[in-house]
Order: C-alpha cells, then sequence, then structure tokens
C-alpha cells in the first residue's frame, strides 16, 4: 500500500480523523448544558436531553422524565437559534468527517490526494470547524 502523503500529511490525515472524531462524539452527546430542575440533575444538548420536564395532563402537573433521548422532532427543539445550531454543528461534523476519512484512505492509496486536494480539503475543514 503506497501512500501520496508525506509525513506531514499522514500526521495531518490521522489528527483530522481524531478531531472528526471527538466533535462527532461531543455533537451526539447531550452534555452541553448542565444544571438542575423539579430537584432532578438534568442535561441537554442540540438535538437530545436527560431528565426532562413534561406536562401529565391527566393529573394536571409536571413530571420529570428520568431518561435520556432526542427531541420527537426537529420542530420540538426549544428555539430557532438551538434549531440553527443543530443544522450548522451536524453539518460542520459531517464536512470534518468526510476530510477526514478521505486523508485517511489518501494514506493507503497512492495518488489519492494531490498538493490541490489537500488544500481544498484544508479549506472544507477550515469550513467544518
Amino acid at each position: 500500500m503506497a501512500s501520496s502523503l508525506t509525513c506531514a500529511g499522514i500526521i495531518w490525515a490521522f489528527l483530522s480523523f481524531l478531531c472528526a472524531a471527538a466533535s462527532c462524539v461531543g455533537f451526539f452527546m447531550p452534555y452541553w448544558l448542565l444544571g438542575s430542575q423539579l430537584e432532578k440533575s438534568v442535561s441537554f444538548g442540540t438535538f437530545r436531553r436527560c431528565s426532562y420536564p413534561v406536562r401529565d395532563e391527566s393529573r394536571q402537573i409536571t413530571v420529570m422524565v428520568e431518561q435520556c433521548g432526542r427531541y420527537a422532532s426537529f420542530q420540538a427543539i426549544p428555539s430557532a437559534e438551538w434549531r440553527i445550531c443543530t443544522v450548522v454543528t451536524g453539518l460542520g461534523c459531517g464536512l470534518l468527517l468526510l476530510v477526514a476519512l478521505t486523508a485517511l484512505m489518501g494514506c493507503c492509496v497512492s495518488e489519492l490526494i494531490s498538493r490541490t486536494v489537500g488544500r481544498v480539503a484544508g479549506g472544507i475543514q477550515f469550513l467544518g470547524g
């Protein structure tokens, strides 16, 4: 397996993969904001939440659901800003992952990544970040 990458390119590929993986894990984990509500600890991220209040219409009270899960729909995300954050962060993680996987393939396939492709990938990575 020949590589078209230099030593710096191989290091870039592995660091890109590690950063993309960390970004994706951070995006999917619901621990962006931590706090407490109704004497229970709560946390949530862009599209997941843990221990959240729901209204029990039969008893006319608010109860805490002590489990983690996604919002029921995109419109259930609390605010327009939070929805925008979800879309932008998700797109950024997707771009970072695309560049990282392409760079890792460049470690194994010769002539896959040229100087121009490397510069374009760096620009896409900058945009994704």
